[in-house]
């Protein structure tokens, strides 16, 4: 397996923008997170502040909220990154973000209800749609992780979020399904793959 460099990149890159917020104030403070890039309907909606689509998941309310992020990261992205290609690797993750915050801001508009909104939660969760998939096309694995595995996780995932105060659930649910979407039109069953499994 070659080194999931983008994986590594990425949770390099969470980690620094968390410390960089940390010494300039307090990240677990939502009207600091949103001076600084969370997501914020009323700022996207009313002042065009698209940017926020993306910056959010780069933001976390505190170590904790990071440090369970980026455990999730690198358990997925160091698989996928090998299995999909990092290029589309990439394209997974930022979609993922981006499904998840569009389905999040959705539901703040329904229900009126605005919160300000972080974390790579949403791009983890089309990392895990987009395994499951391909776990689906590869009869039941992806690398060395099960597909029943990663349902289980996925579910566990889901359910902490429902039982749990504070967690972004449209979120996940929007990135997971991102994520499967964007599979779908990505993945290639590798040639070798079905060599292999033909004995050949």
């Amino acid at each position: 397996m070659k080194r999931p460099v983008f994986t590594i990149i990425l949770v390099g890159v969470n980690v620094i923008v968390f410390f960089i917020l940390s010494i300039k104030g307090m990240t677990e403070d939502a009207a600091f997170m949103a001076e600084h890039g969370a997501m914020y309907a009323p700022y996207v909606l009313e002042m065009g502040e698209y940017y926020r689509i993306f910056t959010s998941i780069f933001l976390h309310f505190g170590f904790e909220h990071l440090m369970n992020n980026m455990v999730m990261l690198l358990a997925v992205g160091w698989t996928l990154e090998n299995e999909l290609g990092r290029i589309k690797f990439l394209i997974v993750y930022f979609a993922g973000g981006a499904g998840g915050t569009f389905l999040s801001m959705w539901q703040d508009i329904r229900t009126e209800h605005y919160a300000v909104a972080a974390g790579a939660s949403g791009a983890i969760y089309g990392l895990i749609g987009a395994m499951l998939y391909i776990a689906v096309r590869n009869r039941g694995r992806v690398g060395n992780i099960s597909g029943r595995g990663l349902l289980f996780m996925a579910l566990i995932c889901l359910y902490y979020g429902y039982a749990n105060g504070g967690v972004d659930n449209f979120a996940h649910v929007g990135g997971l399904l991102s994520g499967i979407f964007l599979a779908v039109l990505l993945y290639r069953k590798r040639k070798n793959e079905f060599s292999k499994a033909s004995g050949l």
